[in-house]
């Protein structure tokens, strides 16, 4: 903790500007606020109290080993997760249907598509065609629409074109294949009701089917619908950090993960009029500002989008501080980590706050639901809305910048095809590099960032500079990614704090040791890539030199995430447990017998060092069973 201007002190961050930024504001955010919850409630913290009906809140503790219906403390508690599972995968089942929808609608009014090879690629996969691009893109998103539409005892058609085939042989030998994705969600909600299910075993594979309809549908398939409709990354060098905010343009920060909400209002911003206008007003002219995942997709896809796109300004806890800038003159929001934090800190500085899905309304936000019909209006409002919000506000605030915050050159648009496209087409090149021991494995830091492990992203930040250290290349998506970045990891610079084998690859090709791939929805690519390098050596997933961490993982949706993971036979650590510390059987589950089903397995430490040993071990226990 560190002492601030605010009268309270701050939590620690890996990012030691931002933490000084923050700690020297005379506003409230949530770093202040973590020292008055640092107490925590013990039976919260094991997952062991219900109050799912009018006999609890129950508790279990050794003298009461159960409640007062009878459930134990196994039930309790993966109950409990199951509805924390089901409700993130619901949120990644929302977001790839929104996608596909905005997809569909914009093919039957014939409109741009920016990805067209990507369009190819999937519908190759799908196995549809149609008399033209546009007639192919209803196909897909239909294809897609009618799978998540189904009911929970018909299983999806298209897990099977988009899985590898020994894990989907796997998962129907386990019996944990998806029906329709929406109604796996109803289906877990009911199935972790009061008096209801109290099988933890039972419940647990629940867990890992919706894993894999949030990991094939939510994840895999909104990046692909999203590289057809908004083009496909491109890797290049691009700044991040609270420097990217530009005090002589009308700024507009973004935070969600739905990327195609907003496109037609991102290119109405460019147009001469708008432009005009806003000069009009004093300002050259709208940026936006990347925040959150969807600021990740955005910076992924930037290459298409110099004109408007200022650059990543940082994840969901550093929202608050670029707020804090004065730089900003309205949130546009549409889905989480839109922290409810930052409601006070736009209040005090003016800040107009529009949302345009609902489920992402702040209290003192203008609702404007997004309909696709109605965009053009809808657009031209929020252009309005935000012109007046900058005049009102400019000229009573104090700017309170910070330019020099992260860095000019970090690495982006890296994905499944870009990066193989670097390595000259072919997967060959890195596997090469693997088999020699240049590269000794690699690791997948994924998911969010949290103010716990040690502060805003430490744990996270730690365990990175260890797994390079040790020529383990990491490969990031989500909110991790954003502190990751800010810390001047994925700039070319960065090889020189990677191990001598990484750090010559690294030299020799001009790449960081920290690939960035975007938001946390790019976990689906990682899959692709896990996938692809596993065709590439002939064996199944979980025998890859692959390790996952979420160190900071913080949302229910993260737990989904984990989920997917799982079922693809990939050690997961987590910095924290995910609240079932007091059920032994999942906690045998999850750590041991998991291995034995899908070779997944959950590893929990809050130590950087002795989680790098840990997983480096794991790396090198797979190398010597491929004989490498």
């Amino acid at each position: 903790m560190n002492e601030s201007v605010y009268g309270c002190s701050t939590c620690a961050s890996a990012d030691k500007p931002l933490e000084e930024f923050i700690a020297g504001l005379s506003m409230e955010t949530s770093h202040h606020r973590v020292e008055s919850q640092e107490t925590k409630c013990g039976f919260g913290l094991q997952g062991v109290c219900c109050r799912l009906c009018a006999n609890g809140p129950c508790r279990i503790t050794p003298d009461s080993p159960r409640g007062i219906c009878g459930a134990s403390a196994d039930t309790i508690a993966v109950r409990n997760l199951l509805r924390a599972v089901a409700s993130g995968s619901g949120c990644y089942i929302h977001v790839v249907e929104n996608t596909a929808r905005n997809l569909k609608n914009t093919a039957r009014e014939k409109g741009a598509f920016k990805g067209k090879a990507a369009l190819d690629r999937l519908a190759h996969k799908f196995g549809v065609s149609g008399k033209d691009e546009w007639d192919t893109a209803e196909k897909v998103a239909d294809a897609v629409l009618a799978d998540l539409y189904k009911p929970e005892y018909e299983k999806m058609d298209l897990v099977e074109k988009m899985a590898y085939p020994p894990r989907f042989q796997k998962w129907r030998e386990l019996g944990i294949l998806p029906g329709g994705a929406k109604s796996e969600v109803f289906h877990g909600v009911v199935k972790c009701s009061t008096n209801l299910n109290s099988d933890p075993v039972n419940m647990l594979i629940d867990c890992l089917k919706l894993g894999v309809s949030t990991g094939i549908y939510g994840l895999t398939l909104t990046n692909l619908l999203n590289d057809v409709l908004l083009g496909e990354p491109e890797i290049r060098p691009a700044p991040v950090g609270l420097r990217v905010i530009d005090p002589d343009y009308i700024n507009i920060m973004i935070t969600g993960h739905q990327h195609t909400m907003f496109v037609h209002l991102q290119e109405r911003l460019t147009a001469p009029d708008v432009v005009a206008r806003a000069k009009a007003a004093g300002a050259k002219g709208f940026k936006l500002v990347g925040c959150t995942c969807v600021g990740q997709d955005l910076q992924l896809r930037g290459a298409h989008y110099t004109d408007i796109f200022d650059g990543h300004a940082g994840n969901n806890y550093t929202s608050e501080a670029i707020l804090a800038t004065g730089g900003i003159d309205a949130v546009l929001s549409e889905f989480n980590c839109t922290l409810p934090g930052i409601e006070s800190v736009c209040d005090k500085l003016l800040i107009k706050q529009i949302c345009i899905d609902d489920v992402a309304k702040k209290a003192n936000a203008e609702l404007k639901p997004f309909v696709f019909a109605e965009r053009e209006k809808h657009s031209d409002e929020i252009i309005d809305a935000v012109i007046a919000a900058y005049k009102e506000r400019r000229p009573k605030i104090t700017l309170n910048l910070l330019p020099g915050h992260g860095n000019g050159n970090s690495l982006t648009g890296v994905s499944e095809v870009s990066l193989k496209k670097f390595l000259g087409g072919s997967w060959k090149p890195l596997v090469d590099l693997i088999v020699q021991g240049k590269i000794k494995g690699v690791a997948g830091v994924v998911g969010c960032s949290s103010l716990v492990s040690g502060g805003h992203d430490v744990l996270t930040v730690a365990l990175t500079r260890e797994l390079i250290a040790r020529d383990i290349i990491v490969l990031t998506a989500g909110c991790s990614s954003g502190g990751i970045e800010n810390c001047g990891l994925m700039v070319p610079e960065a090889a020189d704090l990677a191990g001598p084998g990484l750090q010559a690859v690294c030299k020799e090709l001009g790449i960081p040791p920290v690939l960035n791939f975007g938001p946390c929805l790019a976990i689906g690519r990682l899959e692709i890539v896990a996938t692809e390098l596993a065709e590439a050596l002939g064996i199944d997933m979980p025998a890859l030199p692959l390790v996952l961490s979420a160190a900071q993982w913080l949302e229910e949706q993260a737990l989904a995430d984990g989920c997917f993971g799982l079922a693809l036979g990939l050690p997961l650590h987590l910095g924290i447990p995910p609240y079932i510390s007091g059920s032994p059987a999942a906690v045998k589950v999850l750590t041991g017998d998991m291995k034995a089903l899908t070779g997944g397995q959950v590893i929990i430490n809050n130590d950087a060092k002795e989680t790098a040993d840990i997983l480096e071990a794991i790396i090198r226990e797979k190398r010597a069973a491929l004989n490498i």
